[in-house]
């Protein structure tokens, strides 16, 4: 059992907290490796994306790419992280099928980006609701392994090294979190600002980004416990569970009076269990030396002046600017700013309508009219059917009478379904609102005469039967008629 206010799981002898930390390991945007020119394009056929160096062929010597070291500084700028100037590679030494050198170069003593933090809101659905700063303490760089591949043979095991020499950023926080929701919402915001930045595609399900979970339980005010690791968690849902199994078995264990055993342990997703797969190494197992093949990284102000010029907007103040410049709810900026794609789709759609549309009516229709037909079809607003600039002339016509909001609506049905602009369909199939009071006053005229009786309860007091008069109206007129030529029409008629 839990309680959803301060995160507690408890057991027969009491109350238990929750420690947690998080070790997110995203892949670096770039097209080639961290010390080679190989690709890093995702899906390619096994061992077709692997160069000499990533092979460990003999005398082969890496050589950093400069574009990687810069993704991870503009990484760290973006989460107010201090910069190292001067950082170092070291060889973390491990034998595996798939790590051809038999060690792996990576950071430890020395990393490229030292302490930051991110800001998480405690209820993501409450855009006002308080926020918690989780530590973070480094980010370092590190080259990725291969991968084994068991379901290709009935008695073997394949290697495909594609992955291996991939650039890694290894962002590692503070045991700051205090519950599965939290980690969630941490995961979340730290890929939010890796796709606004573009340092990461944040792709969890392709494996471009993914978290090693640290979790640990103590009573209230005790002194850290054990912590065990849960390697390679794919996805925010499948962190938030691993949490919570691995917090309640290790409850389970301490109340029978068994220990911790520091550990490295894996998750099921199909069950949603944690399984433990090899006692946890320290830093002095791994052997950690400076590599002898890399000089040290130094970086000069003007590198570092370029990585930070080159950030954008970040989504913590496009949120802010949103509500005090373009007068959204903080809700709906909250919406929009989420995800990088979705707010570059919006600052196009304002871009296209001008002073036609106000921001508010262009959020309002992308977020409840776009999102609900993309959910509908199945598609993101990446692979919108219908572009930023389509929508601006669909909000237009409707801005400017030429349409009415119930025939905008059906309009932008037959852009989904033919990619036709608006102003087309609606010279096409002739649904241009008409404002024309001599053909309004006629219909209303026939509706009163056919509504003899309803129209004696409007003028006793039954008030309400004003919007049946409005609905037969624009039904007579085909729904082509200006509502609030309808509404002052009718007024004067009915008295």
């Amino acid at each position: 059992m839990t309680d959803a206010a301060t995160y507690r799981i408890h057991g027969a002898t009491g109350d238990w907290e929750v420690v947690i930390g998080l070790e997110v390991h995203a892949q670096v945007t770039s097209k080639a490796k961290l010390f080679s020119g190989a690709s890093t394009a995702f899906g390619a056929e096994p061992n077709t994306q692997v160069s000499l160096v990533d092979a460990a062929m003999p005398g082969m010597l890496p050589v950093p790419n400069r574009e990687c070291i810069r993704q991870a500084v503009r990484t760290g700028m973006a989460i107010d992280a201090a910069i190292n100037k001067w950082s170092r590679f070291d060889r973390k030494n491990y034998f595996y099928a798939d790590l051809p050198q038999g060690y792996q170069i990576s950071q430890l003593y020395h990393p490229l980006v030292g302490e930051g933090r991110l800001e998480i809101a405690l209820d993501e659905k409450d855009p006002d609701a308080a926020t918690k700063t989780i530590g973070i303490e480094r980010i370092h760089v590190e080259q990725d392994a291969g991968k084994l591949m068991h379901d290709q043979h009935p008695t073997r095991s394949y290697v495909d090294l594609n992955r291996s020499g991939v650039a890694l950023m290894e962002i590692v926080s503070r045991p700051d979190m205090r519950s599965p929701a939290e980690a969630g919402a941490y995961v979340r915001k730290l890929r939010t600002i890796l796709r606004y930045v573009g340092s990461c595609d944040g792709n969890m399900e392709e494996g471009s980004m993914r978290a090693d979970v640290n979790v640990s339980v103590r009573k209230p005010g005790d002194p850290l416990g054990t912590r065990t690791e849960t390697k390679n968690v794919n996805s925010v849902r499948f962190v938030m569970a691993a949490i919570e199994f691995e917090a309640r078995r290790q409850v389970d264990v301490l109340e029978q009076g068994g220990a911790i055993v520091q550990e490295t342990r894996l998750f099921d997703p199909d069950k949603g269990v944690t399984r433990s797969m090899r006692s946890k190494e320290d830093a002095h197992d791994y052997r950690y030396f400076p590599d002898p093949d890399l000089l040290p990284l130094e970086l000069n102000d003007a590198f570092l002046d370029e990585c930070r010029a080159s950030l954008p907007e970040l989504p913590d103040a496009k949120r802010r600017r949103y509500v005090s410049e373009l007068g959204l709810s903080p809700y709906n900026a909250a919406v929009l700013t989420a995800e990088a794609e979705t707010a570059r789709w919006f600052e196009a759609l304002l871009a296209a309508t001008g002073s036609q549309v106000t921001a508010k009516a262009a959020a309002n229709w992308l977020i409840s009219d776009l999102f609900g037909a993309l959910n509908r079809i199945g598609k993101d607003i990446e692979h919108s059917p219908v572009s930023p600039e389509q929508a601006a002339e669909l909000l237009a016509l409707v801005a400017d009478g030429t349409i009415s909001n119930t025939l905008g609506k059906q309009v932008f049905e037959i852009m989904l379904e033919t990619g036709q602009g608006a102003a087309a369909i609606v010279e096409e199939r002739g649904l241009k609102q008409t404002s024309d009071t001599g053909a309004i006053e006629a219909e209303i005229a026939k509706v009163m005469a056919a509504n003899a009786d309803k129209v004696a309860e409007y003028r006793g007091g039954k008030d309400k039967l004003f919007g049946f008069f409005v609905g037969q109206t624009m039904k007579a007129m085909g729904g082509k008629a200006n509502p609030g030529v309808v509404n002052d029409l009718l007024k004067k008629a009915l008295g």
